[in-house]
């Protein structure tokens, strides 16, 4: 069976990583989603290095909850993120510098 397209997505992150955007940044980013895409990940940032796992993480500095197409959309570069905000069909919880910062760490996601 093919894994799902966010599966995929999460599972390429880590070649996509600018190092150098992350300086000495260590976070963790959760994603909650929902629908037929849903699942649960989350992005680990530390000492340079990207990792991706599957679950929920105990005590992640942000949280995006959304459906899984949008996060697919959003990530890919086909949505806007603000425009999905905006519309609450993305919530975020915690640090929203580091939200903000998401991008800066994977430039060549599109």
């Amino acid at each position: 069976m093919k894994p799902s397209p966010v599966k995929e997505f999460f599972r390429g992150l880590p070649a996509k990583f600018d190092a150098e955007a992350a300086e000495d940044l260590a976070a963790v980013y959760q994603f909650d989603l929902s629908g037929p895409q849903g699942g649960q990940y989350h992005v680990k940032i530390k000492d340079g290095a990207c990792s991706v796992h599957e679950g929920t993480h105990p005590e992640p500095q942000v949280t995006f909850s959304m459906s899984g197409d949008d996060c697919v959309a959003v990530l890919s570069g086909r949505l806007d993120g603000s425009s999905v905000f905006l519309s609450g069909r993305l919530q975020i919880s915690g640090d929203l510098g580091l939200a903000m910062q998401l991008r800066a760490l994977f430039p060549t996601v599109r």
